[in-house]
């Protein structure tokens, strides 16, 4: 009885998320790399970095699905959680916009080489559903987002945990921090691509354009990460205890 209300509680979550998505889809234009902006040596330079780390990840995520199969629900409202935030469009004050990435809280739960193929598979569907980036860009936005920002989420929630021994300020300094840093390589892949007056003013400027909106922004996809820790301590408490043991970092034998 305990595992089918767990499994339906899941369920209704991952429900509840995708009826938000795709009750609401439109067209976004966020920060994402759309589609056709970076030039083709740069868009074949970052999907040469992200195409390695993704065939690994796609192997750690089936060592993860075939070893513990208990834990697939769980992969899919983590994911679900990344598709339903990275896929808002928040207007900027400096006439762009933003959007949370929603990656931290799957790589807490399952490592960032797990998130690498999450991340990619929300890219993916937003690219082709929601015109929100793009497929020849989505090697630049897998590396800032999927790749940086999964490896910022796991090493700074272990590290404010290692220090602080709390868990909630962990889980929300690492959803805050990995946001973060997400936005500095978007800016950094777009001041390498269009470095106009230099690469130094060109970063500068990407930074300002996304700076004000994304500090609130990251603030609160924190705050909200917190929200849903504390309800999978709730209503998962065994998928977690799983997880804490280290079952989705351990190496491929």
């Amino acid at each position: 009885m305990n595992n089918y209300r767990r499994l339906l509680s899941l369920a209704s979550l991952a429900g509840l998320t995708s009826f938000l998505v795709l009750g609401a889809a439109r067209p976004a234009h966020a920060m994402h790399i759309m589609e056709g902006f970076l030039p083709p040596l740069w868009a074949g330079v970052w999907w040469a970095v992200f195409l390695p780390v993704l065939i690994i990840g796609g192997r750690r995520i089936s060592q993860i699905t075939r070893n513990h199969p208990e834990l697939k629900l769980m992969l899919a409202l983590a994911g679900a959680f990344t598709f339903v935030l990275s896929a808002l469009k928040i207007p900027s004050v400096t006439g762009s916009c933003s959007h949370p990435t929603g990656i931290g809280l799957g790589a807490i739960l399952f490592g960032p080489l797990t998130m690498v193929v999450m991340g990619a598979v929300v890219l993916l569907f937003q690219a082709l559903l929601l015109a929100h980036g793009g497929l020849t860009t989505l090697g630049a936005n897998g590396v800032s987002m999927a790749i940086v920002g999964s490896l910022a989420a796991y090493y700074i929630y272990h590290g404010v945990f290692a220090a602080t021994k709390k868990q909630r300020l962990a889980v929300f300094f690492s959803a805050s921090l990995s946001n973060l840093l997400t936005y500095v390589i978007t800016s950094l892949q777009l001041a390498l691509a269009f470095p106009v007056g230099g690469f130094g003013p060109a970063l500068l400027k990407f930074l300002g354009i996304f700076a004000i909106t994304q500090v609130p922004l990251a603030v609160s996809e924190g705050l909200l990460t917190v929200v849903v820790w504390n309800w999978l301590q709730t209503y998962n408490r065994p998928e977690l205890e799983i997880l804490s043991r280290g079952v989705a970092n351990q190496s491929s034998n």
